[in-house]
């Protein structure tokens, strides 16, 4: 755990489960998790992702829950096929640990192996998810029923049904999102599979970052200043909590178009290295990215209103009728992770966080282009600084260009548990507006 004036020094980690994240500050946290197993307290015999993910048990056992429901044996769709699914959804952010992860697995569930040497070797039915997994990794606000319809409806060979495809969907918004926590984490490959991995580039010296205090040289003015920086955004927390001042909902409106339309500029991206053959085999369409809601000189489409399609009001119930196990298993998932608290920030106790949690989550959903009519997208502008936006928005949006400097220079003087937990909430936030959109164009479909 970060101990008041220390500062790490800006260089990734070569070994342990995270590059962003020294093991020893893992499993300390994870320690004090009453609900975590002896098992997962040891780094070396859990995987990389339930290691850091354990730093936060209540979350840690809702989402092995989630994932174990998913990739059970009995399902609308064969267990290798979710696997490979997994593997062509990992591809579009070049997540190779988990395209590496999920090979193997696909074959232990006794998947073909020559489906493994490109998209264009599986069968002609997972082929035709490819344009759904494109949208739904990065655009998902194009989704339209018309991509359901060609899918699911009578004629369309060979044919998704809706109990199929929901779970496809599911599948596919799953490992998009997972595949955001790991690079926002900088998540290590697991041994096995350390090769192929183009995660971030280790310490020249190969050796962790020191969090001993440099004194001198700028050092105790910079840890001075991200003191300051937590004491300023506790006051903001505090003005944002008893502000009283109502908006015409012309102005809400306004500050939604501006949250939404916000140019940053993100720092120049670091070298990495060609994206192996073992990822890319599995991309088609490499060039369709994520594109700002509304790029430059052209129409935005138009914004989901959550008082027309929510999770609580629409996206449940749906899922309920067509997926009952995993429309439950993702509500609880949503419940825990936003009400997540153990009332601190950085160096203080029992402070209310939830002001923050809420604009962390409106603003990731903000840049899918959900809006909330009742929510004021001011806060968010008065609570999360540049750096937080730049990074934040890069590991929703193309976490494969998240850099250590990123998860280094936002929240400076904050706990490593506390940055894990900004990745726990981002991640859930951006699976939900995913499947928003898709729900959405199902029930457009179904009426």
């Amino acid at each position: 755990m970060k101990e008041e004036g220390t500062l790490e020094v800006l260089q990734p980690l070569s070994s342990g489960p995270s590059a962003f994240i020294p093991a020893e500050v893992i499993l300390n946290e994870a320690a004090g998790q009453e609900m975590l197993t002896d098992t997962l307290l040891s780094v070396s015999h859990a995987d990389h992702v339930t290691a850091v993910m354990g730093i936060h048990a209540t979350y840690l056992n809702c989402f092995l829950r989630t994932q174990n429901a998913l990739l059970q044996p009995d399902g609308p769709l064969p267990l290798s096929w979710r696997h490979y699914i997994i593997i062509m959804a990992a591809a579009r952010h070049q997540c190779s640990y988990l395209v590496q992860l999920h090979s193997s697995a696909f074959l232990l569930a006794g998947g073909d192996e020559s489906w493994l040497r490109g998209i264009r070797c599986a069968p002609l039915k997972v082929q035709r998810l490819q344009t759904l997994n494109k949208l739904l990794a990065h655009r998902p606000w194009l989704i339209t029923q018309a991509h359901i319809q060609e899918l699911v409806c009578p004629g369309a060979e060979p044919r998704w049904s809706l109990a199929e495809l929901i779970q496809a969907v599911v599948v596919m918004s799953h490992a998009h999102s997972l595949a955001s926590f790991i690079w926002g984490c900088g998540i290590h490959p697991e041994p096995d599979c350390a090769v192929e991995q183009t995660s971030p580039p280790p310490s020249p010296a190969g050796n962790k970052p020191t969090l001993t205090p440099q004194v001198g040289h700028g050092h105790r003015h910079e840890w001075t200043e991200a003191v300051n920086e937590v004491q300023l955004l506790m006051e903001k927390m505090m003005m944002v909590q008893q502000q009283e001042e109502e908006f015409t909902q012309e102005e809400m409106v306004t500050r939604f178009e501006r949250e939404r339309t916000e140019s940053l500029l993100e720092p120049a991206e670091v070298g990495r290295s060609v994206l192996p053959d073992s990822v890319s085999r599995f991309v088609q369409d490499p060039d369709f990215i994520y594109q700002d809601f509304s790029p430059r000189g052209e129409q935005a489409p138009p914004t989901m209103r959550a008082q027309d399609y929510s999770w609580e009001d629409h996206g449940f119930s749906l899922m309920n009728r067509l997926y009952g196990e995993m429309a439950q298993l993702l509500e609880e998932k949503f419940q825990v992770v936003c009400a997540l608290t153990y009332r601190t920030m950085a160096m203080h106790t029992d402070v209310d966080t939830s002001t923050l949690r809420k604009a962390l989550w409106n603003y990731i959903h903000c840049i899918y282009g959900i809006r909330y009519d009742d929510y004021d997208y001011g806060e968010v502008n008065q609570l999360l600084e540049r750096n937080m936006k730049v990074y934040i928005k890069t590991v929703a949006c193309h976490p494969e260009k998240t850099t250590f400097r990123m998860y280094s220079t936002f929240w400076r003087q904050f706990r490593h548990s506390e940055k894990v937990h900004v990745n726990l909430l981002l991640m859930e936030a951006r699976l939900q507006a995913a499947l928003l959109y898709a729900l959405r164009a199902i029930t457009r479909y179904m009426t």
